[in-house]
C-alpha cells in the first residue's frame, strides 16, 4: 500500500489538499499536528543524504544565489507587480509574508518523487530558510503600518529542532549505522515519508475552505492570486537557473513555489496581517498540483524526445 501510495504521490498531494478544501473543519483540526510531522519528515529525509555532502552542496555559490533569487528578488519583483495591479496594503503584506518564506520541508521528498536530485534540493530549502527571517524582517519593516514584533527566539528554536536537531541525529545515525544497513532503513522509510507529506496540503488548505464556504467570490479571488504567485515563482526561477540545465531549472523552479508557510506564520503571526492565513490556505492547492504537471510534462517530453530520436535512426 505504502509502495502504491509513494508510487503515485504527486496524485494524492493534489487529492489530500481538495479533501482538506472539502472539509476545513478536518484540516483545522490536524493543523496543530503539523510542526510534529514537520521534525519526522526531516529526519526520514536527512536518513537518506549524505551529510558531509550536504554540507558540501551548503558552500556553493549556487545555493546562496537561490537562496537570494528565493527571497529577496521574487519578494522585490512579485511586490513590485502587486504593487502596481492596486493590491491592498493587507494583500501587499501577505503577499511579502509568502515571498519571505524559506522552502518547504518536504520539498527533497517531493523532487525525489519526480526521480531528481533531493541533495541539492535539501540544500536550497536550508538555505532559503536561513535567510529568511533577515527577508521576512525587513518586508515587515517597509509594508506593516503597525509596530510588531518578529519572535525570533521562537525563529531559532524552530530552526534547531527542525533543521539542526534532525540533521545532528542524522549525522549520528549515519556514524553508528552502517552504511549497507541504514540504506536498507531508508529504503523502508522512504515510502513512508512521501505519506507524510500528504498531512501539508491536508492540514494548511482549512482557512480557505471555510472562506469558501463563507464568501466564495473572495475565495476564489484568493486563489486566483495564488495561482499567479505560483506561476510567477517557477517561471522567473525556471529561466535563471536554465542555464544550468533541464533537471537543475527543473529542481530550483518546483523548490521555489514550495513554500514553508506554517513556519513563517509560527514566527511572524499577526504581524502578516488577516489575508496570510486565507491565502497560506489558497496556495497549497497550486503548490500541491504543482508535482502532477511538472511530472506529467516530464514524462511527455522524454516521450517527444524518444519519439524523435526513433525517427531519426530509421
Amino acid at each position: 500500500m505504502l509502495a502504491f501510495l509513494a508510487r503515485h504521490s504527486a496524485l494524492f498531494l493534489f487529492i489530500a489538499a481538495l479533501i482538506g478544501f472539502a472539509f476545513p473543519h478536518l484540516s483545522l483540526a490536524l493543523f496543530p499536528y503539523l510542526p510534529y510531522v514537520l521534525f519526522a519528515l526531516m529526519l526520514f529525509t536527512l536518513l537518506g543524504i549524505n551529510q558531509s555532502l550536504l554540507v558540501r552542496a551548503l558552500g556553493q555559490w549556487r545555493v546562496w544565489l537561490y537562496a537570494f533569487v528565493h527571497a529577496v528578488a521574487l519578494t522585490i519583483i512579485t511586490c513590485t507587480i502587486a504593487w502596481g495591479l492596486g493590491a491592498s496594503d493587507n494583500m501587499l503584506l501577505a503577499i511579502s509574508g509568502i515571498c519571505a518564506t524559506g522552502s518547504l520541508f518536504a520539498t527533497p521528498a517531493i523532487i525525489r518523487s519526480l526521480e531528481m536530485d533531493a541533495l541539492i534540493a535539501m540544500a536550497y530549502t536550508i538555505a532559503s530558510t536561513l535567510l529568511m527571517p533577515i527577508v521576512l524582517f525587513i518586508n515587515l519593516s517597509l509594508l506593516s503600518g503597525e509596530a510588531f514584533s518578529l519572535d525570533l527566539h521562537s525563529y531559532i528554536a524552530r530552526l534547531v529542532i527542525f533543521i539542526f536537531g534532525p540533521m545532528g541525529m542524522a549525522a549520528l545515525f549515519h556514524a553508528w549505522i552502517k552504511p549497507e544497513k541504514l540504506k536498507r532503513i531508508h529504503g523502508k522509510l522512504a515510502q513512508f515519508t512521501i505519506v507524510l507529506v500528504f498531512s501539508f496540503p491536508l492540514g494548511l488548505v482549512g482557512p480557505i475552505g471555510a472562506m469558501w464556504q463563507k464568501d466564495s467570490g473572495y475565495a476564489l479571488e484568493l486563489l486566483a492570486i495564488s495561482v499567479a504567485l505560483c506561476m510567477l515563482f517557477f517561471a522567473v526561477v525556471y529561466c535563471i537557473y536554465r542555464r544550468y540545465g533541464e533537471e537543475a531549472s527543473m529542481i530550483a523552479a518546483v523548490t521555489a513555489v514550495n513554500r514553508n508557510v506554517l513556519l513563517t506564520y509560527t514566527v511572524a503571526g499577526a504581524a502578516l496581517g488577516p489575508v496570510f492565513l486565507p491565502l497560506i490556505g489558497a496556495i497549497q492547492l497550486p503548490i500541491y498540483l504543482q508535482p502532477l504537471l511538472v511530472r506529467w510534462g516530464v514524462r511527455l517530453k522524454r516521450a517527444s524526445h524518444n519519439a524523435t530520436t526513433d525517427n531519426s535512426l530509421k
